[in-house]
C-alpha cells in the first residue's frame, strides 16, 4: 500500500468519526446583567469554560441584540446550510430578573415570541415572585437560578444542558436521566462512556 493510499484512508477514517460526532450547540452566550461585578464575574466564569459571552446592562439591548443574531440565524437556515435542528442564535440567554429600560420577564416574552425553542435562565434573588410571574406571563417554566450563586453552579447549569443534548444524540433516554437527577460529573461520565462505546 503506498503513502498516498495510506494517507488517503486515514482522511476517510477521521472524516468518519467527524461525521459521526454529536452536533455541539453554539458556545455563544449573551446575559442581560446590570450588576457590572456580578457581569464581568459571569464573563470571566463561562470564558474559562469555553463559551464566548455577550454581555449588556439592561434589557431592551439584550432583546435588541437576540433579535437581530435571531434574523442572521433564521438566514443561514433558509439557505440551507449545515445547521442542526437544536442549534439556536445563542446556547443560551441568561436574564437578571430586574433590569433597567425592560424587566428579565418582558426580555423573555419577546425572545420566545419569535423562537419558542429558546433556552432562557432567569437570575434572580427573587425566585417566587420570578417562577409566578414567569408561568403567567410567559405560559412555560423557564430555568432559574437564585441569586447569589457560584461560578460553577452557573457553568455546570449551562453545561447539562448540553450534555442531555449529546446523550440524546445516542439514543439515551434523557427523560429518564433527568428524573433521576444525576450530578454533572455522572452526566459527564455517562457521555465519555457513550462516546468511548461508539468509537
Amino acid at each position: 500500500m503506498g503513502q498516498k493510499e495510506v494517507q488517503k484512508q486515514k482522511g476517510a477514517i477521521k472524516e468518519k468519526r467527524v461525521r459521526s460526532q454529536p452536533e455541539l450547540a453554539s458556545n455563544r452566550i449573551l446575559i442581560a446583567e446590570d450588576d457590572e461585578d456580578t457581569a464581568l464575574t459571569y464573563k470571566m466564569a463561562l470564558k474559562d469554560a469555553g463559551y464566548e459571552a455577550k454581555i449588556v446592562d439592561n434589557g431592551e439591548d439584550c432583546a435588541k441584540i437576540y433579535l437581530e443574531k435571531f434574523q442572521e440565524f433564521r438566514l443561514l437556515k433558509s439557505k440551507k446550510t449545515a445547521i442542526h435542528p437544536y442549534d439556536q442564535p445563542f446556547e443560551v440567554v441568561i436574564l437578571d430578573y430586574r433590569m433597567p429600560r425592560m424587566d428579565g420577564l418582558q426580555v423573555a416574552k419577546e425572545i420566545l415570541t419569535v423562537n419558542p425553542r429558546q433556552r432562557i435562565i432567569f437570575a434572580s434573588a427573587y425566585v417566587k415572585e420570578t417562577l409566578k410571574d414567569s408561568v403567567k406571563g410567559l405560559k412555560q417554566v423557564v430555568e432559574l437560578l437564585q441569586k447569589p450563586f457560584s461560578s460553577k453552579i452557573l457553568v455546570d447549569t449551562i453545561r447539562d444542558k448540553q450534555v442531555y443534548k449529546q446523550l440524546k444524540h445516542y439514543k439515551v433516554d434523557t427523560k429518564m436521566l433527568q428524573k433521576a437527577e444525576l450530578t454533572h460529573e455522572q452526566l459527564m461520565e455517562l457521555l465519555n462512556i457513550m462516546k468511548r462505546a461508539r468509537d
